[in-house]
């Protein structure tokens, strides 16, 4: 008896264009269940998966598969399975968000009753039964959102593709985003693939995959990979940006990393963060606001990997990272 096929299988998946190649010899695997986080920066190749597993683009060697289906030499039965939320609103914003439902469900077959049923299960399930009236114009960009992937609900499909969801999203509507697909998973038992460039939005998930440059550098269940991180992250507040420029390595024997107004260093151990950190104290005086110690990110596994920033993708190894404000654990 054969055992029962992934939610999302690739093997040697590679898709290539006439200027790049956006995905090269791609092996994945995703489990019935889960929700998986495909991580990477911009121009990784995350697109491309979603694309090719959404039936849009197909493959130029290797094969990928959902629930056992090819998707390219059987893209009727993978249609059937998946449910696919796009970066760019779909919703007619016109309408009121019932409205939206109603429409979608009629496209899948769904009347009278069934409809009705299906449509006050999806509005309660992602929070905004008390929304259904509303135009959907009206609404802030987290309730569009969420509106959005009830419709993408309405077929029960057993795999839902979100390409970056939380796009736009404050962190308060990203939080309402992620615990409402939460409740698909856990209600529906549907599983979740969603892109994303967040480092915080990954570690939520209950594995992802790191990509860049259409390579697989790293995958499994997020906190993992971040524990088996060796070292700690020392990060450096200043009160004068202006002298964040002036820094360089021989300053501090150590590759600085600029953080918005912050330096970021990574130490071999947790006792070597802390000597650092009192160095730091003394060296910098009067221009040092804060220090604090944590532990390594998804971005230090990302760096491990690559030599690379997680946002700066033309930086060879060893150069100043690219000026961001997150990924201080």
């Amino acid at each position: 008896m054969s055992s029962k096929p992934h939610a999302v299988q690739t093997v040697g998946l590679s898709r290539t264009f006439p200027d790049r190649t956006a995905l090269s010899g791609l092996d994945l695997q995703i489990e019935p269940g889960e929700i998986f986080g495909l991580l990477g920066p911009n121009g990784s190749g995350k697109s491309t998966l979603f694309r090719i597993l959404s039936t849009l683009l197909a493959p130029t060697a290797g094969t990928a598969s959902v629930f056992g289906h090819d998707v390219a030499h059987a893209a009727t039965e993978v249609r059937r399975s998946i449910g696919v939320v796009f970066q760019m609103p779909s919703l007619d914003a016109k309408l009121r968000v019932i409205e939206n439902l109603e429409f979608h469900g009629r496209l899948f077959g769904a009347r009278g009753r069934e409809l009705g049923e299906r449509c006050s299960q999806l509005l309660a399930l992602f929070g905004i039964s008390d929304r259904a009236p509303d135009i959907v114009g009206t609404l802030s960009g987290g309730l569009a959102r969420r509106v959005e992937i009830a419709k993408g609900m309405m077929s029960r499909p057993r795999l839902l593709l979100l390409d970056e969801p939380s796009t736009g999203l404050d962190p308060v509507a990203r939080r309402d985003l992620r615990q409402a697909l939460g409740r698909v998973r856990d209600e529906e038992g549907t599983t979740i693939f969603w892109t994303t460039h967040l480092l915080d939005e990954a570690e939520s998930c209950d594995r992802i995959a790191i990509l860049d440059r259409g390579k697989l550098i790293a995958s499994g269940p997020p906190r993992k990979m971040v524990d088996d991180q060796p070292g700690a992250v020392v990060l450096a507040t200043l009160r004068n940006c202006q002298r964040l420029d002036q820094f360089t390595v021989e300053d501090f024997g150590v590759q600085p990393e600029v953080l918005g107004s912050s330096l970021r260093f990574v130490m071999d151990t947790t006792r070597a963060a802390h000597e650092f950190a009192a160095s730091l104290s003394r060296q910098l005086g009067e221009d040092l606001a804060a220090v604090t110690i944590g532990k390594p990110t998804l971005e230090d596994v990302f760096f491990a990997q690559t030599g690379r920033s997680f946002d700066d993708d033309d930086e060879p190894s060893g150069g100043r990272a690219s000026k961001k404000g997150g990924g201080h654990a």
